[in-house]
Formats: C-alpha cells, structure tokens, sequence
C-alpha cells in the first residue's frame, strides 16, 4: 500500500510544480504582451496624433489638448490625471485594477516621455500631408494596442476610473458615462482650435480606436467547439490532454446506419489552438470524422471568467 501512496504524493507535487509553472510562463506572457500592446498605443498616439494636433477621447486626449494649449509634456499629464482620479475612486475600486493601472500608467508614461522627442526631432509624417490616412493609422495601433492590454488582464487607467465613480453615484449607464466623458474632452478641443474639423477627426479617432480594441479581444478570444467521432477515440483524448492541456469530454452515441456504438469526442479550444488539435487528430486516424464550430462565449476554468 505504501507504493501507490508515494506514487500519488508524487503527482500531486508535480501538478501543483507544473501549475506553478504554468502560472509563471501565464504571467511572463501577459507582461510581455501589456508592454507590447503599450507601446503600439504610445506609438501610434506620439507618432501619428500629436504631431497632426487631433484630441481623442480618455486621458491621452486631455493630456493631448493640455499639450497643445500649455505645452505641458503628454507623459507628465497621462501620469497625474490618471493618479489623480484613482486618488479620487480608491475607495471603489479593487486592490488588483489599482495595481494593474499603477503599472499600465506608468509604462504608457515612461514610453510616451521617451517617444515624443524622438518623432519630434525624427518625424516620420509631415504633419497636414494626410491627415485622416495620419488619424486611421494611429487609430488602428492605439485600438490594437488597448486590445492586447485588455485581453492579458491590464489595465491603462484613463477615463474608466471617473466612469466607475459616475455609474456608482449616479443613475447614468457605464456606456453614457463613458461618452460624456470622450464628448466633452473631445468637444472642448474646438475652444482651443476653433475648428470642427478637429472634433470630427478626434470622433473618428475614437470609433476606429475602439473597433480595432474589439477586433483584437474578439480575435484572441474565439473558441470553437470540435466533435471527433474515431475508433482511436482514447489515443485522441489523451493526446489532447496531455499535449494541449484541454478537457475532452466522451459522450456515447450509435451510429443510426451501422447501428454500432461510436465514441464522440467534444473539445472547447481557442481558435488559434485549432491547427495543432486537427495535427493530433490526423497523426492517430486519417479517417476521422471532425466536425468544429465557432462558439459565441465560452465561460469557466481555461476560458473567460464567468461574470
């Protein structure tokens, strides 16, 4: 008896080493990734945006028409305004998004104070030349970079903050808040430029922004569902298993024209996944039948968290 109790003592302490592990590489990409996804946005946003004078919505474009009428630096005011709110809603928000947006603020800050002087003294557009193709691009780098962020569990601040606090206080929708708050920064650049111009191009900014935050989250987040029916159904689960570390879950049929017992196979994995699941399926049985299907959300343990 002494042997299998050893034996499971063992397992034990390598699955909680190998989910240590696991949470370790997890998190070493999910940093690497909110770093890169920062930088897209402070790419696009120093690059593209200040130099054609466009105030966006959030803190970037506050920070942005502060650039513009006081020439305050954009990474100082991005740093306090956003500090400044969380000062305000400490009390209503979570130790784990403060300290995701402590992090998130700071590298935006420390990446847009070493950008800006860069392209201002190595631009690479002439400012007027194109505007709206100047605005679409920095629209679509900022919106894949805020995907990338929020789809690894980061956080970059900005107007969500006093949102929060104008949901909790107020009978005003989280959607309506936030579009007050883009409209009135976004609106206010025309007492500063006396143009309209300027709000159409900071209105399109936001749209094109926020699409492309969507299109990355949604394309990171697509699960499709399998169902694998093969007379090597238990040589196709296990390989699953243990390969791509995916439940498989076994549910008995028969076959309505042979009227013998069959074996299916249903997996839920992320879309990306779906080439190395045929890979496994084909190297055991050429002659299965698989079929896949996008699901709409997929929520629990390995997926999105149910809400």
């Amino acid at each position: 008896m002494e042997q299998p109790i050893e034996a499971t003592a063992d397992a034990v302490m390598e699955s909680k080493e190998d989910k240590r592990k696991r949470k370790r590489r997890q998190l070493a990409k999910d940093f690497f990734f909110i770093f890169f996804g920062i930088f897209l946005y402070a790419f696009g946003f120093t690059a593209f945006i200040l130099p054609e004078k466009v105030v966006m919505g959030g803190v970037s474009g506050a920070s942005a028409l502060l650039y513009y009428a006081f020439n305050i630096p954009p990474a100082f005011s991005i740093w306090g305004l956003n500090f400044a709110m969380l000062a305000l809603a400490f009390k209503q928000l979570s130790k784990q998004f403060v300290w995701r947006t402590v992090v998130g603020v700071t590298m935006m800050s420390l990446l847009v104070g070493f950008l800006q002087p860069v392209f201002a003294a190595y631009p690479i557009i002439t400012a007027g030349e194109d505007k709206f193709m100047h605005v679409l691009i920095g629209g679509m780098l900022g919106g894949a970079g805020l995907g990338f962020v929020f789809s690894h569990n980061g956080s970059t601040g900005g107007t969500d903050i006093l949102v929060a606090l104008l949901n909790k206080y107020t009978r005003m929708s989280f959607g309506r808040a936030m579009q007050m708050c883009d409209f009135c920064i976004i609106g206010s650049s025309y007492f500063l430029f006396k143009s309209t111009e300027t709000i159409v191009y900071g209105v399109a900014f936001t749209l094109i922004a926020a699409y492309m935050c969507d299109y990355v989250i949604n394309g990171t987040r697509q699960t499709v569902q399998f169902f694998i029916i093969s007379k090597k159904y238990d040589e196709i689960a296990d390989k699953i298993t243990k390969r791509m570390h995916r439940g498989t879950t076994m549910i008995k049929g028969i076959g309505w024209y042979s009227k013998h017992d069959v074996q299916i196979l249903m997996v839920l994995a992320r879309k990306y996944e779906s080439q190395e699941l045929f890979d496994y399926v084909k190297s055991i049985d050429p002659d299965a039948l698989v079929s896949q299907t996008f699901c709409q959300g997929v929520f629990g343990e390995g997926f999105d968290k149910i809400k």
